[in-house]
């Protein structure tokens, strides 16, 4: 009998602080948008998604993958050649790995009355290591949830609303696939490097590929490929990421999932008294789900061999009810 037990890990709120600072630095003409707590402050009240799908919704920005939107992705498989988006589960502890995943054999061949094999998983998934989903219920903001919910409803017990069991049907939708460290012309982005809005947009113009509604956005910063050239940091620290202006992007096309290679977030974030702002907009506010940490090398020379920078993807969270999150392992079908 295999069991397989996964510590779900609840971000407090004190960790996800929106509060404003006193005397914040004023914003210049050459700043990007969303680089101060007023301009996240007044964006995330002007554009949040709370009510828009209902007060029992529980699906958030996934209700803009419609079934004429999974129809039209599948029309993107013309090869039937998948890859996965999944990191290999690290086993041992390193900068990056605070938390490794614990692989126990209960049965195996050595044994000589063992009839068959099995195996014993305990991860704690969320955080900078494993490739995992994030939950609408994984972040408060100010004391609530995505769609005004009280963070109250997040105790010892699990999400009683929001948890990813909500997403047990899947995410099957078109997935466009944003190389930007390749698109810089580099192998991989430097910790610290922000991706901004602008940066996004250089690359629709230059791909003259469109972002659409319902959309899953994969970002590539090269993290993996850094890891494996210069060894493994803390990423938590210091990592290349998406800056808060890209919120602001994702927003105005609808995105309904969006994945990097990292945390999200580049970090230090750039601005003052948040610590991971585009996470808390993207699921607190707009009700985006998130990737982190997936491993996007393989799909980069898949993509760079097609010239495609679409394709069917497909997650398949675990369906945990309370769950916070699960470990995923995304495909890509060419």
């Amino acid at each position: 009998m295999f069991k397989h037990i996964i510590q779900a890990l609840v971000i407090a709120s004190v960790g996800w602080s929106s509060t404003v600072a006193a005397a914040p630095p004023e914003k210049s003409a050459s700043t990007p948008g969303l680089s101060t707590p007023e301009s996240i402050q007044a964006w995330k009240k002007q554009h949040r998604n709370w009510g828009r799908w209902g007060a029992e919704d529980q699906l958030g920005a996934a209700n803009l993958i419609s079934p004429a939107k999974r129809r039209e992705a599948a029309k993107l498989v013309r090869e039937g050649v998948s890859v996965s988006l999944a990191h290999t589960l690290e086993t041992h502890k390193a900068p990056d790995v605070p938390s490794p995943l614990v692989h126990e054999m209960i049965e195996h061949g050595e044994a000589p009355t063992s009839t068959y094999a099995a195996d014993r998983l305990d991860l704690g998934y969320h955080g900078w290591s494993h490739t995992h989903l994030d939950a609408l219920c994984h972040v408060f903001d100010e004391g609530k949830t995505y769609n005004g919910h009280a963070q109250g409803k997040v105790d010892s017990k699990g999400c009683s609303v929001l948890s990813v069991h909500a997403m047990r049907d899947g995410l099957v939708t078109r997935g466009v696939f944003i190389d930007m460290a390749a698109f810089k012309g580099l192998p991989y982005l430097e910790p610290g490097t922000p991706i901004h809005a602008s940066d996004l947009e250089a690359w629709e113009r230059k791909t003259k590929v469109k972002v659409t509604s319902g959309d899953a956005v994969i970002v590539r910063t090269g993290r993996w490929a850094r890891r494996a050239a210069v060894g493994p940091w803390d990423v938590s620290a210091h990592s290349p990421g998406l800056h808060a202006s890209s919120v602001e992007w994702f927003a105005a096309r609808g995105v309904a999932v969006v994945a990097t290679d990292v945390g999200l977030d580049v970090m230090p974030s750039g601005v003052e008294a948040y610590v991971m702002p585009v996470h808390l907009l993207l699921i607190s506010s707009l009700g985006v789900h998130v990737i982190d940490n997936a491993d996007l090398e393989a799909l980069a020379k898949a993509s760079a061999a097609r010239g495609r920078y679409d394709f069917l993807l497909s997650v398949a969270p675990l369906a945990v009810e309370g769950g916070t999150g699960s470990p995923v392992n995304p495909i890509a079908t060419f």
